[in-house]
C-alpha cells in the first residue's frame, strides 16, 4: 500500500477501531469478549470497531463456531431450590409411608398441572401402588433413580451460574437435559439449550503499517463532526477531523415483499389448486353440529375434550341446519341409525347440537362440504383458521391454519390416504424424514397420524387422517370410501422455513422475515 493510500486509510480511522487496534496489537488472535474485556468498550461499541475493522481489511474472521449453552428456565430454578415435583412428593410419601391422594392433589406447592403430572409419572414410573383409603406408598424405590438424576442434573447447572456449555454433560445428562428442555414454553421446560456463536479475529498484513502510524500518532481529539457551537467557540483549533470513509457499504435497503408465512399460504393453495383439488370453505364462527356432531363425536365422550373450544356468548342458536340432516345424524349417535352401526346409546341433544363455537377443527368444513353434495369422485382442500384453548409454546398457538381435505370415490383406498400425506409433507413441509403412527379418531377408522422430523425440535406431528367411519358418511348422503386429513399448516411452515418457534411466523423482526423471504424462495426454487 502506497503512503497516500495509508495516510487516508489512518484518516478515517474511528477512536473506537484505534483503541480495539491497540489492544489486537498485543495478541496474534482475539476473540470479541477479548477485545471487550482488555478495552473497556462496551460489546455494542466493540462490535462497530470490528465490523469497521473488517470493511477496511486490517482484520479477518479466521474462525467461527456454534456452541450450544444449556440452562435453567425460570421452572428449572424453581427446582433447584424445591426439588422436581415427583421427587418432592416421592420423599413425602417415603417419610410418611403413606400419603392420601387427596393431600398430594390439595399440596400448595405446585401448579394443578405440576400436580396432576408428578402423580402420573409416579404411577407409571412403579414406584408407588395404591393402598386401601386412597392412599399412596412407595412400593419399589428402583424408579425414583429417574427424578433423582434428573435432580442432580438440575443442582449441577444451578451451581454453574445456571448456564453451561452443553458439552460440558455426560451424554447420560445431556440425553435427560433435551428430554425436559423448553421445545415448547418456559412453564413446560426445565432446561433452554441455546446457540451461541463464538468468532475469532486476526490480523492481515495491513495491520502492521497501519497500526506503526496509529501507535506514532501524537495524542490530539478527533472530532468527527462540525456543529454551530464548536464554529463559534472556535473549539476545533488544534484538533483533527476524522475523514469519512465513503467505501463503506451502506445500510441495506429492502424493498417491500410478502411475509414469507403469507407467500406459504399462497403456495400452499397453488399445489393444491395444480393437483386438481377444489377448495372448500366455512364460517369462521360455526356451530357443534358441523364441527363435532356431524363428525360422529359423541356429546359426552371425553374425545369432545380434545378440542376445547371457544364458544360464542349471549348469541342465538344457528337454526339454519336441515332439520332431516340433524335427524338422521342424531339416529346415527343414538342407534347407529341406517349405518349398520349401534352408535353411542344415549339421547342426542338436538338443541346443544346447534350451539355457535368458533371453529376448532378444519374438518368441519369437509363435514359441510359432504353435506351440501360433494361430487362423486372428488377432491376438496381448504386452508381453515381454527381456535382451541391452548397454551402458547414453540409448537402450540390457540389459533392456527390447518389444511384440510377429502377425497371421495369408489377406488379411494387407505394407501391412497399414506401416499398423499407423504406427498404432502414431502411438497409442501419440505420434510425429509416421516413416519405414521396408529392413531384414534371418533370419526375415521383406521386413524393415522403423521410426524415429521423438526431439525431442532426432533420429531413433531403434522396432524392426523384416516378414512371417514360410515356413521359420518351415511347421514350425510355419502355412499363412497372417503379418506379425509387435517394437518397444522403452521408446523408445516416451521419445517418448510426452518423455524423452531411457532411465535416466530408472526414475527415483527424485519431482520428474520427478511432472512426467511430468502429461505423460502430458495428452498421451493431447488425443490
Amino acid at each position: 500500500m502506497t503512503e497516500i493510500n495509508l495516510s487516508h486509510l489512518l484518516e478515517a480511522l474511528h477512536p473506537l477501531e484505534k483503541q480495539v487496534m491497540r489492544v489486537f496489537a498485543e495478541q496474534d488472535r482475539c476473540s470479541p469478549e477479548l477485545l471487550a474485556k482488555s478495552s473497556g468498550l462496551k460489546p455494542a461499541q466493540i462490535s462497530s470497531a470490528i465490523e469497521w475493522l473488517l470493511a477496511k481489511k486490517i482484520i479477518v474472521l479466521s474462525d467461527e463456531k456454534v456452541k450450544l449453552i444449556a440452562s435453567l428456565t425460570e421452572i428449572g430454578e424453581k427446582y433447584a431450590a424445591l426439588k422436581n415435583p415427583p421427587l418432592r412428593m416421592a420423599e413425602e410419601i417415603l417419610e410418611r409411608g403413606e400419603v392420601g391422594i387427596r393431600e398430594l392433589q390439595q399440596r400448595t406447592d405446585m401448579a394443578p398441572e405440576e400436580k396432576s403430572k408428578a402423580i402420573g409419572a409416579l404411577k407409571s414410573s412403579g414406584a408407588v401402588s395404591v393402598v386401601p383409603g386412597g392412599r399412596f406408598k412407595i412400593s419399589d424405590e428402583a424408579p425414583l433413580s429417574v427424578f433423582r438424576r434428573l435432580q442432580n442434573v438440575i443442582d449441577g447447572l444451578k451451581k454453574k451460574d445456571s448456564r453451561c456449555l452443553f458439552s460440558e454433560f455426560s451424554a447420560a445428562e445431556q440425553t435427560i437435559i433435551e428430554t425436559h428442555h423448553r421445545k415448547r414454553s418456559p412453564s413446560k421446560g426445565i432446561f433452554r439449550v441455546d446457540e451461541a456463536i463464538s468468532r475469532i479475529y486476526q490480523k492481515t498484513d495491513l495491520f502492521a503499517p497501519v497500526y506503526e502510524k496509529v501507535a506514532s500518532e501524537k495524542s490530539v481529539e478527533t472530532l468527527s463532526e462540525l456543529t454551530p457551537e464548536i464554529l463559534k467557540e472556535k473549539s476545533w483549533q488544534g484538533k483533527i477531523f476524522r475523514k469519512y470513509n465513503i467505501q463503506l457499504p451502506p445500510s441495506r435497503i429492502s424493498g417491500g415483499a410478502l411475509h414469507p408465512y403469507k407467500a406459504f399460504l399462497d403456495q400452499v393453495k397453488t399445489k393444491f389448486v395444480s393437483m386438481g383439488f377444489s377448495e372448500m370453505r366455512g364460517p369462521l364462527v360455526e356451530n357443534e353440529f358441523w364441527d363435532m356432531d356431524a363428525l360422529f363425536m359423541p356429546q359426552f365422550h371425553p374425545a369432545r375434550e380434545i378440542h376445547d373450544v371457544y364458544f360464542v356468548k349471549d348469541t342465538p342458536h344457528d337454526r339454519s341446519i336441515p332439520k332431516d340432516v340433524v335427524d338422521r345424524v342424531a339416529a346415527a349417535h343414538e342407534d347407529g341409525g341406517d349405518t349398520g352401526s349401534r352408535g353411542w346409546r344415549y339421547p342426542f341433544d338436538a338443541e346443544r347440537t346447534r350451539r355457535l363455537i368458533l371453529r376448532s377443527q378444519g374438518t368441519s368444513v369437509s363435514a359441510r362440504t359432504l353435506g351440501a353434495g360433494a361430487k362423486n369422485p372428488g377432491k376438496y382442500f381448504s386452508i381453515a383458521r381454527c381456535f382451541r384453548y391452548d397454551q402458547v409454546d414453540a409448537t402450540h398457538a390457540p389459533d392456527f391454519f390447518q389444511v384440510e381435505g377429502i377425497v371421495l370415490g369408489k377406488e379411494i383406498h387407505f394407501r391412497t390416504l399414506l401416499g398423499l400425506l407423504t406427498l404432502f409433507a414431502k411438497e409442501v413441509a419440505l420434510a425429509e424424514e416421516i413416519k405414521f403412527l396408529p392413531a384414534y379418531f371418533p370419526f375415521t377408522e383406521p386413524s393415522v397420524e403423521m410426524h415429521v422430523r423438526h431439525p431442532k425440535l426432533g420429531w413433531m406431528e403434522l396432524g392426523g387422517a384416516g378414512l371417514f367411519r360410515p356413521e359420518v358418511t351415511g347421514p350425510l348422503g355419502v355412499d363412497v370410501p372417503v379418506i379425509a386429513w387435517g394437518l397444522g399448516l403452521d408446523r408445516m411452515a416451521m419445517m418448510a422455513l426452518g423455524i423452531s418457534d411457532i411465535r416466530d411466523l408472526f414475527s415483527s423482526d424485519l431482520n428474520m422475515v427478511r432472512e426467511k423471504q430468502h429461505i423460502n424462495k430458495v428452498k421451493h426454487a431447488d425443490h
